[in-house]
């Protein structure tokens, strides 16, 4: 009767700790639509088109431009960005890659999709995906793991007849994101994120002076805010899971009593 009264308070309270956890691990919500999703791309890093994630921007250029977009990525989040590019009706083979860099314009790998794909002669479109590793909010100086901050996009063709350069082409760019949590969370946490310009701002936050600013997006409840994640739950739940195991072991092996054959003390 008493373990299964510890069994009952034990069970009740991984359902209590449990509806956090999955409230947490819910997907990213989509970007508003009250604002008008892009219609160009920029040239270069520094011109690079501002998309909010879940938003659908366009653009239209020639083969052999380099287009780009910036969006803001942080902690916990696994983004994936989705490309595609209509083609001209006439044209040969064309070799397309989507590339991602990081706030210090790190190249990122793609844990999976198709990054770089070949079109066939006379095809109307090809699609392109890169799913990034989950963003961390903490690693050492050397790594070139994905950090809390700016994150671009560049599409661009690689390999392409002379005949075909040139050409006029679409483009319509995607991000969007699964929140991960504590699955992947690590310790520490940085100062700053990586978002270009950060360090004009702050200037311009303790003097009052002017300085360029070149991301005015962001999280809207700040980057990496808060402390919690769902590492706590889990932790909390293995704790109990713990307690329990220490509480039957003592139940089991302590015995029923004295044993009838020892006399007693007189």
């Amino acid at each position: 009767m008493r373990i299964t009264r510890v069994m009952g308070a034990a069970l009740l309270a991984l359902g209590l700790a449990a509806g956090p956890a999955a409230a947490d691990s819910s997907p990213s919500p989509s970007a508003s639509a009250d604002g008008d999703a892009p219609t160009r791309a920029g040239t270069s890093f520094r011109t690079a088109t501002e998309i909010e994630q879940g938003q659908q921007a366009t653009a239209s250029g020639s083969t052999g431009d380099y287009l780009y977009w910036s969006f803001p990525a942080d902690t916990g989040q696994r983004p994936t960005v989705k490309a595609t590019v209509k083609l001209p009706d006439a044209h040969g083979f064309e070799t397309w890659q989507l590339d991602v860099y990081d706030g210090l314009r790190r190249r990122q790998s793609c844990q999976y999709g198709a990054q770089t794909r070949t079109a066939a002669q006379g095809a109307g479109s090809v699609e392109l995906a890169c799913v990034l590793r989950t963003v961390r909010g903490w690693a050492e100086p050397w790594a070139n793991d994905p950090l809390p901050g700016t994150y671009y996009v560049r599409l661009t063709v690689v390999d392409l007849g002379a005949a075909d350069l040139g050409k006029p082409v679409g483009a319509e760019v995607r991000v969007d994101s699964k929140d991960i949590g504590g699955a992947a969370a690590v310790d520490g946490s940085l100062g700053k994120p990586l978002v270009p310009g950060i360090a004009a701002k702050s200037e311009q936050d303790k003097d009052g002076s002017k300085g360029a600013v070149l991301s005015s997006f962001g999280s809207d409840d700040g980057w990496s805010s808060g402390w919690w994640s769902d590492r706590w739950v889990w932790t909390g739940i293995g704790a109990v899971l713990a307690a329990l195991a220490g509480i039957g072991g003592y139940v089991l092996t302590r015995g029923s009593g004295r044993p009838s054959r020892v006399p007693p003390n007189v």
